[in-house]
């Protein structure tokens, strides 16, 4: 009997994953600007992981923190890892959550959406909801998001000597190409 409740639920669970559509990258990109009175700092990474599940609209990413590159000097980039995300302790940044809008994936086109979800920078979760657009092309999916975080909501601390620095509020922008 046991053996064929398992059986049975085996069967259920390859029939949901043989039914769900994942858009998945593996090499999307982040790249962010803080944009200070004296200073302007600009990283990025093409290290953006993630999948969309197109069946219930559920989506996860994830970047690790010391893949971004390009600051003003190597000194910049070690403080942005060691003192600011402490990146050794919390090695990734996540946004895991659901599109609000109900989408036909398999309709090529532009679509602007909603993504509602947990931002986790810094190990603070901050529930967000973040602009998006999807365009489905030749059954691909690309997105590209613009949005802001505030340092403060993620208790990243600025030290009020560099204050005029390191903006309070940093532009993030998304571009990824996922697919199936």
């Amino acid at each position: 009997m046991i053996n064929r409740i398992f059986i049975l639920a085996c069967f259920i669970v390859m029939q949901v994953q043989v039914r769900a559509q994942i858009f998945q990258t593996q090499n999307g990109k982040i790249q962010f600007k803080s944009d200070a009175l004296l200073e302007i700092i600009e990283a990025k990474t093409d290290k953006l992981r993630g999948a969309i599940n197109v069946e219930n609209r559920t989506f996860a990413f994830t970047v690790p923190v010391q893949s971004f590159k390009g600051f003003n000097s190597a000194l910049q980039q070690i403080h942005f890892n060691e003192n600011y995300l402490e990146s050794d302790v919390f090695a990734n940044a996540t946004f895991v959550g659901k599109i609000i809008e109900n989408i036909d994936f398999t309709k090529d086109g532009n679509y602007t959406v909603r993504a509602k979800g947990k931002l986790t920078i810094h190990g603070i979760e901050q529930e967000r909801i973040i602009k998006s657009i999807l365009v489905i092309k030749n059954g691909n999916l690309d997105i590209e998001s613009a949005f802001t975080v505030l340092l403060q909501e993620h208790n990243i601390l600025i030290p009020k000597i560099i204050s005029q620095k390191i903006a309070e509020e940093i532009f993030v922008r998304i571009e990824a190409e996922l697919s199936q």
